[in-house]
């Protein structure tokens, strides 16, 4: 059975960090949790304690990975819900209430070392939290007397030139999103010379970028609310990306494509292009796929029918800009080895859900991955099904076996 929301107590989480010889860091496949990872192998790094991150997409992979033998002396932190462990019990960041990074900030510095107050805010956006609200409020404060964030009209993308960084930004979703050139034509007023850009010339982007997308035909009621977040950002001059929705967006996008590139990110290692260009492939293929998407609503639910596309990202645009119901599924269309559908490495099938609704996804994930495995292929123990939970957000992967109608049917039964 899956646990979460159980973190070690920090005395006893920071006695085991500081005696450990060698650090295992295993993170669910988020912005939130990369950044999490990345803040804890920093402070482990100015100890000189040895440490290696990896990522998990699903809860199965993480309790698999938290199992491997390990040498005596030797910790493991988990960022993300695992399955319940008698032995060997690893530190956890798994609280559902808060941002795991705002968990990794508070053992870092229990460690007595200072946590990157530009990662860990990006971390916070990437969890869906608004920068320098709550907890995060006294981390806004250090960035700003550091110099290394500054509020600024505009929106918040992760490149300098705003036609680059709103095309394939999955923060926003516009009638243009995803193609470069509809959006220079849509921003030529605005936006005539990207390389020089005044405090007025942004503020007309932000306004335009508005009006855009909760103009759109197709646009929720949800739209504003959400693209008022991404306005008004802070800039990063000291950051390999330009503002910190735009670090989040791009960590966000890599978690799942590229997780060695978005850890590499995180650690300040030098990536940026590679990062930047994996991030450009993921908007793309997002926006394009949302736009060919099939919509079916239900009473709270709509289901989004989508091929050869990142579900999580989709599920997540459409709860934000699209869906008139709460809670979305995204889910892969079609069966049989012609159709090029959205499939895991193993060749399994993945759907994933979001929801504007603060209540955790935890115990209906799990018993709908128990329902799919029970309707599907007795392939092995756990039925072919996989699940992970995080902030308003579910994945599932699954034996290509099950029809759509069937894993459907359940998310509506059991959410």
């Amino acid at each position: 059975m899956a646990t979460e929301g159980r973190s070690a107590p920090s005395s006893s989480a920071t006695t085991a960090l500081e005696s450990a010889g060698f650090v295992r860091l295993i993170a669910r496949a988020d912005g939130d949790a990369i950044a999490a990872s990345a803040l804890l192998a920093r402070a482990l790094a100015d100890r000189d304690t040895p440490y290696q991150i990896t990522v998990g997409r699903t809860i199965a992979e993480r309790t698999t990975r938290v199992h491997a033998p390990t040498a005596d002396g030797d910790a493991t932190v988990v960022v993300g819900t695992v399955d319940a462990t008698a032995d060997d019990e690893p530190i956890r960041l798994s609280a559902t209430d808060r941002p795991a990074v705002l968990e990794a900030v508070d053992l870092v510095r229990d460690l007595g070392a200072t946590p990157d107050p530009v990662l860990a805010l990006a971390g916070v956006v990437a969890a869906g939290g608004d920068p320098g609200a709550g907890e995060s409020e006294w981390l806004v404060e250090r960035a700003l007397e550091r110099g290394l964030v500054d509020r600024r009209p505009g929106v918040a993308v992760p490149t300098a030139d705003p036609i680059d960084g709103l095309a394939h930004s999955t923060r926003l979703r516009a009638p243009w999103s995803g193609n470069p050139e509809a959006t220079r034509e849509a921003l030529a007023d605005v936006a005539a010379d990207p390389d020089a850009l005044e405090a007025d010339d942004r503020r007309a982007i932000g306004s335009l970028v508005a009006l855009d997308t909760v103009g759109a035909d197709a646009a929720s009621d949800a739209a504003a609310a959400t693209i008022g977040r991404a306005l008004r950002p802070y800039a990063t001059p000291e950051a390999p990306v330009a503002t910190l929705g735009g670090f989040a967006d791009v960590l966000t996008a890599l978690a799942r494509t590229e997780p060695g590139t978005a850890t590499a990110l995180a650690l300040g290692h030098d990536v940026r292009d590679r990062a930047l260009e994996g991030w450009r492939e993921h908007g793309r293929r997002a926006h394009a796929a949302l736009a060919a998407a099939s919509l079916e609503r239900y009473d709270g639910l709509v289901v989004v029918g989508v091929d050869d596309a990142p579900v999580e990202t989709i599920a997540r645009l459409a709860v934000d800009y699209r869906s008139p119901e709460p809670t979305v599924l995204a889910i892969n269309e079609g069966h049989g080895p012609s159709s090029n559908r959205t499939q895991s490495d193993d060749g399994d099938d993945e759907a994933a859900i979001a929801t504007r609704e603060d209540d955790s996804l935890g115990a209906a994930l799990e018993g709908i991955a128990r329902e799919l495995a029970d309707a599907g292929p007795e392939t092995d123990a756990d039925g072919g099904v996989a699940y992970d939970v995080g902030h308003r957000r579910g994945y599932l992967r699954y034996d290509p076996g099950l029809d759509d109608e069937t894993v459907v049917t359940t998310v509506r039964d059991l959410l």
